[in-house]
C-alpha cells in the first residue's frame, strides 16, 4: 500500500463519522509515536488523508541554532485531505529525515524549502498554505506518501544510517562537512530515481 497512490475522497466521505473517527485515530497514532506526521496508507488505509502536528515540546531539546538552520516552529494540528502542491521554491534544503514507517533510519533528503499546498479540512473546506523551511519539508514528506514515495526514495544513499549511528556521530554537524566527511562533496545530488517524482 505505501507504494500505490492513495484514492481522493469525496466531500460526502469527508462528512461520514468513519472518515472523522479516523482522523481522530490517526492524531492519537502520531502522538503516541511520536511523529510530525502521519499519512493514512502507513495505517492501512489508501485515502488522500495525512495529519500533521510539530508541537514546541518536540523541540525543547534542540539546538536554538539547529532550530533556525531548519526554520524549525510549532506547527498547530492539520488535517490535509486531498492535498496537492501546487507551487515549490527552486531553492532547496537538505537535511536528515526520517519516517514511522521506517522506524530506526534516517538519511539526508534534499526538498524545497517553500510550498504552496492546496487542500480540504476535516469539514471538506478548500484551504490554501504556503509554508516554508521545516514546515514545508514535513508537507512534502507527507504528500509523497499519498503518491506511493518514501524518503528512501529522494535520500542521498550513501547517508542511509540507523538512529543510533546519526546520534553518535553526525547530528551536531553541519550538513557540509557530513556530506564531506560521506564523501559526497559540498554540494547536494538530486535524486533522479524511479521514485523521484516531479
Amino acid at each position: 500500500m505505501l507504494r500505490s497512490v492513495a484514492r481522493a475522497l469525496t466531500r460526502a466521505e469527508v462528512e461520514l463519522q468513519e472518515t472523522q473517527h479516523l482522523i481522530d485515530k490517526m492524531r492519537d497514532t502520531m502522538h503516541a509515536a511520536p511523529g510530525v506526521g502521519l499519512a493514512a496508507p502507513q495505517i492501512g488505509f489508501p485515502l488522500q488523508l495525512a495529519v500533521i502536528e510539530d508541537r514546541a515540546d518536540y523541540m525543547k531539546d534542540v539546538a536554538p541554532e539547529v532550530l533556525l538552520e531548519r526554520a524549525r516552529r510549532p506547527v498547530p494540528f492539520l488535517v490535509l485531505i486531498n492535498p496537492r502542491v501546487v507551487e515549490r521554491s527552486e531553492e532547496q534544503a537538505e537535511f536528515f529525515e526520517g519516517c514511522l514507517s521506517l522506524a530506526g533510519f534516517s538519511a539526508l533528503v534534499k526538498r524545497s524549502r517553500a510550498v504552496t499546498v492546496e487542500f480540504w479540512d476535516r469539514s471538506g473546506n478548500p484551504q490554501r498554505i504556503e509554508a516554508q523551511g521545516w514546515f514545508a519539508r514535513i508537507l512534502q514528506h507527507e504528500i509523497d506518501h499519498l503518491n506511493g514515495y518514501l524518503y528512501i526514495d529522494r535520500m542521498e544513499s550513501r547517508s542511509f544510517m540507523n538512529l543510533d549511528n546519526l546520534s553518535r556521530h553526525w547530528k551536531d554537524l553541519p550538513i557540509e562537512r557530513v556530506r564531506e566527511a560521506l564523501g559526497l562533496g559540498g554540494a547536494a545530488i538530486a535524486c533522479d530515481g524511479p521514485h523521484a517524482g516531479p
